[in-house]
């Protein structure tokens, strides 16, 4: 048994189905692993059957993340509800115009290097901002519940997450009494690659995508380079990491896209993999929402 394996027959104590759920629904990314749980679910290979999956859109996503996503609404015998928070990438631009940050912002970790030196990301907002926000407010929507209205004191909302066995790190519990987060691809044993096998197996003519901002800076050296393979995203991207370059009027520091403090257009995309190295990337994304 993989190390991974260990892990998440370890976490299985933590993810089971709420008996009495009033609502059970999948926080659908349109990636990977959350595709295939909705999509078993569908098959009845896992279950019970949800009410409905959750698309949070951030707006940046790669047109073929929103081509997949039309199609697998077509697949999926519960509705899917798109829910936003606005568009990441123009956020992205107003925030960079003002004289000091302001307000409520939902900053991505972008890297910052002062004097050719690593200064760390930023502070990552953009996940809590564009993903669990407008989820956690149609949860409370949906229970009827007002603005500052308390919830239920014990778990009512079943939330399913695609995280696989080789992502047991990023399962978190949820931060609401009244919902209980819920894991099943690590109930099943699943990995990434797994997840991979079952969709070629069942949908031989068809690909997944990853799902991930254009502009993400958690992207590993692979993902770029699938960027870069359009040139139109590559362009979009470019642009931000330019835009993004003095930093905040309140820093002292340059923002960079690519985790190196390279500009964009300039990074040498070998893969960590390719120099012997570990490689930056989802599995560092606290929250377990974004590339699923």
């Amino acid at each position: 048994m993989t190390e991974y394996k260990r892990a998440a027959k370890a976490a299985l104590s933590f993810s089971k189905p709420l008996p009495d759920a009033k609502l059970r629904v999948i926080s659908l990314g349109a990636g990977v692993q959350s595709s295939v749980m909705a999509l078993m679910a569908a098959k009845g290979e896992v279950g019970p059957m949800p009410d409905c999956a959750i698309f949070a859109d951030t707006q940046w996503e790669p047109k073929e993340v929103y081509t997949h996503l039309d199609w697998l609404e077509t697949q999926l015998p519960f509705p899917v509800h798109r829910v936003s928070e606005g568009n990441i990438r123009e956020d992205i631009i107003r925030i960079m115009q003002m004289d000091k940050i302001r307000g409520d912002n939902g900053t991505p970790p972008f890297f910052a290097f002062r004097d050719g030196k690593r200064r760390g990301p930023i502070r990552r907002q953009c996940t809590e901002f564009y993903k669990i926000r407008p989820i956690r407010r149609y949860f409370r929507q949906a229970l009827g519940l007002k603005k500052g209205q308390r919830g239920p004191k014990e778990p009512v909302v079943e939330q399913w997450i695609g995280i696989s066995t080789d992502e047991v790190q990023r399962m978190k519990m949820a931060r609401d009494k009244w919902c209980a987060n819920r894991w099943p691809l690590i109930e099943t044993g699943m990995s990434r690659n797994d997840c991979l096998n079952w969709f070629n197996k069942n949908y031989p003519s068809r690909r997944l995508s990853k799902s991930a901002c254009i502009g993400c800076p958690y992207h590993s050296n692979a993902a770029w380079r699938e960027v870069k393979a359009n040139p139109a995203q590559w362009k979009d991207a470019v642009e931000i990491d330019r835009i993004i370059r003095p930093g905040s009027a309140s820093s002292d520091s340059e923002w960079f896209l690519h985790t190196s403090g390279v500009p964009l257009d300039e990074v040498d995309l070998s893969t960590a993999a390719d120099k012997g190295q570990q490689e930056f990337g989802f599995l560092e994304e606290c929250e377990g929402m974004c590339g699923i």
